[in-house]
């Protein structure tokens, strides 16, 4: 069964599901988390570009 996902009233943003609105420090607290949750991910994906690049090219077969 397909759900439907809220929006508007009762979402908050990063961290604050279902919860009242937050204050500018948790604001500041979610978003730097936010942050360096994709900043993690951007050199996760250079590492496997760098790898994919040093790889020998295979030939493909088709």
């Amino acid at each position: 069964m397909h759900r439907r996902h809220r929006r508007g009233a009762g979402r908050c943003g990063p961290g604050f599901r279902g919860r009242r609105y937050p204050n500018r420090e948790e604001w500041l607290r979610a978003l730097e988390e936010h942050q360096r949750d994709l900043e993690q991910e951007v050199a996760d994906v250079a590492d496997l570009i760098r790898r994919l690049k040093e790889q020998p090219t295979e030939a493909a077969t088709v």
